[in-house]
């Protein structure tokens, strides 16, 4: 039965796979190619390093990925994998070190203006500048 599910999950038992695949079968992110583009951006890295998407992970890295609203998940690799597999057996492939997601209250929607307002004078736009944090 082992052999059977690393074959189902192209279990890569003490070899390398690369970031980008990695963290998509995983479900870190969405598609393979935003993957890829996180790498090329920046926004992945793996041991404390900034790393190409073809750069290989293996169990014990700890990988750190920056995801959009400045969220950053933490953690460190237990198993590779190299298809994408279901939540339940995703979660088994590594240790989650992530800070917890900030309050739904402290993330509360800035400038959202009543339907039929009109257009924001400048006053108003000016206020909603300074609320997103773009002051001039």
């Amino acid at each position: 039965m082992a052999s059977e599910t690393s074959a189902n999950t192209g279990d890569a038992t003490g070899g390398t796979v690369r970031v980008d695949s990695w963290i998509w079968s995983v479900r870190l992110v969405k598609s393979r190619s935003m993957g890829a583009a996180a790498c090329k951006g920046g926004h992945v890295r793996v041991n404390g390093e900034r790393v190409k998407p073809a750069y290989g992970v293996k169990p014990g890295d700890e990988v750190r990925l920056r995801q959009a609203g400045g969220r950053e998940r933490v953690v460190i690799v237990k198993r590779v994998i190299r298809k994408r597999v279901g939540a339940p057996v995703a979660v088994e492939c590594y240790v989650d070190h992530s800070p917890p997601p900030p309050p739904r209250e402290a993330v509360a929607p800035a400038g959202i203006r009543d339907r039929g307002a009109g257009r924001p004078t400048k006053r108003d736009r000016r206020e909603l500048e300074r609320l997103r944090g773009n002051p001039r």
